[in-house]
C-alpha cells in the first residue's frame, strides 16, 4: 500500500474541502502505458470496492488501492511538492526498475 507524506496529505485534505467532497477517498492506481510500461492514476473516487485496500491518513484523508496496483505500489510514497523548479504530486516506488523522464509512467 501506498503511504502519504505530510504535505500530500495536508494538499489532498484542501483539495476535498476545495472540491466540497470531503465523502471521497483518493484512489492511486497503476494502469498499464505510459512510455516505460506503467502509469499512475489519481483521482477521487466515492465507489470503493470489497476488496480494496483502504488506509487513512492525517484526520480523513482516506486512500484506495486495488489489489493489483498495491502490489505494484508496496513501500511506494505519494510526496506532494510546490516550489519553483517542482511542484505537484510525486511518487517515489522502490518497486520502479526504470523510470521515463517525466516521471508518470514506471516498469
Amino acid at each position: 500500500m501506498i503511504t502519504l507524506t505530510e504535505t500530500a496529505t495536508t494538499k489532498v485534505q484542501e483539495l476535498l474541502e476545495a472540491e466540497g467532497a470531503a465523502e471521497l477517498a483518493l484512489r492511486v492506481a497503476v494502469r498499464p502505458g505510459g512510455c516505460s510500461g506503467f502509469s499512475y492514476e489519481m483521482f477521487f473516487d466515492g465507489d470503493i470496492a470489497a476488496d480494496d485496500e483502504t488506509e487513512t491518513f492525517g484526520d480523513a484523508v482516506r486512500v484506495v488501492v486495488d489489489p493489483a496496483s498495491a502490489q505494484l505500489l508496496q513501500g511506494a510514497m505519494l510526496d506532494y511538492k510546490d516550489g519553483l523548479e517542482q511542484s505537484g504530486f510525486a511518487i517515489t516506488n522502490p518497486n520502479a526498475s526504470r523510470t521515463c523522464g517525466c516521471g508518470q509512467s514506471f516498469s
